[in-house]
This record gives C-alpha cells, sequence and structure tokens, in this order.
C-alpha cells in the first residue's frame, strides 16, 4: 500500500453550503461553507479520523434558515479559509486525488465540480466517487432512497452529532459504509 492508503482508506465526505428557506436572493449562489471529512480504513473496520473545514463564502451570506439547519453562523464561516484554500487542503492533506471517496448522494460531488467550475478551482477530488446511497438503497433492495438519518434507522444505528453538520454527517455515512462494509455490499471503487 502506498502512503495515502489508497488500497485501503476511503474519505466519506459532506459538505453544507448557503441556503435559503424560500429561494436564494438575487445574485446570491449557493456555496460550500462546510466541509465534512472522515477517514475509513475498510480493511480494519474503522473510522480512522475526523476533519472539518469551514469555508468563508463570497458569493452569498448565511441565512437565519441555514443557520437554523446546520447550526452555522456567518460569524464562523467568515473565519473559515478561502474554497481555493479548502480544496488545497484536501488534495495536500486528505489525498482526496488518489484516496478514492464517497458521500451520500450526489449533491456534495456536484456541488463541488459547479464551485469549482465557477471560481476556475482545480477539482480536489480523483474519479473513484461512491454513492453511498445509491450503494445503502441496492444492499437493502430499497426502490426509494432513503436520507442519511432514516439510513441510520434501517441499519440499527443512532445519529452521532448534529445532523446536517457536515463534520457529524460524514461521521455517521462512515458508520453506514463499514456496515455496507461488514455486510460485503460495499462497492469496490470504479
Amino acid at each position: 500500500m502506498d502512503s495515502t492508503g489508497a488500497g485501503r482508506l476511503l474519505n466519506v465526505v459532506d459538505v453544507e453550503a448557503t441556503c435559503w428557506a424560500r429561494g436564494q436572493p438575487p445574485g446570491a449562489v449557493s456555496e460550500i461553507i462546510e466541509i465534512g471529512l472522515t477517514v475509513v480504513d475498510l480493511a480494519t473496520a474503522e473510522r480512522l479520523a475526523r476533519h472539518r473545514i469551514l469555508v468563508r463564502p463570497v458569493r452569498s451570506t448565511v441565512s437565519e434558515f441555514c443557520t437554523e439547519l446546520t447550526g452555522l453562523t456567518q460569524h464562523e464561516v467568515d473565519g473559515g479559509v478561502s474554497f481555493a484554500e479548502a480544496c488545497r487542503l484536501l488534495a495536500a492533506e486528505h489525498h482526496a486525488g488518489s484516496r478514492p471517496w464517497a458521500s451520500w448522494g450526489d449533491y456534495d460531488r456536484n456541488q463541488f465540480t459547479r464551485q469549482c467550475r465557477h471560481t476556475r478551482t482545480p477539482y480536489p477530488f480523483g474519479q473513484h466517487h461512491t454513492n453511498a446511497k445509491v450503494a445503502f438503497s441496492e444492499a437493502y433492495g430499497l426502490r426509494k432512497r432513503p436520507g442519511m438519518a432514516q439510513a441510520l434507522e434501517i441499519a440499527g444505528q443512532r445519529l452521532e452529532g448534529r445532523h446536517h453538520s457536515g463534520e457529524d454527517d460524514a461521521w455517521n455515512i462512515a458508520a453506514l459504509v463499514l456496515h455496507l462494509s461488514e455486510r460485503g455490499t460495499w462497492p469496490e471503487p470504479c
């Protein structure tokens, strides 16, 4: 195995972005404000580390609705790093370009793609992404794909921390990944 752990380590990522109760205000764009990342060792079935990167938005602000949902305030994210720096950290410190990664659904991957394109920031992730929501739904034979909290209930696990906190959600999604891996239903990176 190389130093990145590419053969057995997986980054589980969950982002929170600026959002509004009744649609975007004119000129505002939904931007990533928190990146939660949990490193999973699939060989030992362990969650090794959890990380949180706060990201300073430039084309939007944190609404009252967003604070209620995520717990994040404008003051907190004002102290965050730029989106470009967050992507650099993902690549340099978390081996995002070489390590496979997973998220619950495609929202996180699509949000990164859009924001990287708009800001002309190099995309930090490699091509090996697994949609954990699809993997879970297929493993359980579900026609309707559950949200992360409902999937935890189905798997007989409890939600740890605050739902809609990127750091806590990545931790919980990682528990579901390990649950699927232990059942032998976690797909190999494609």
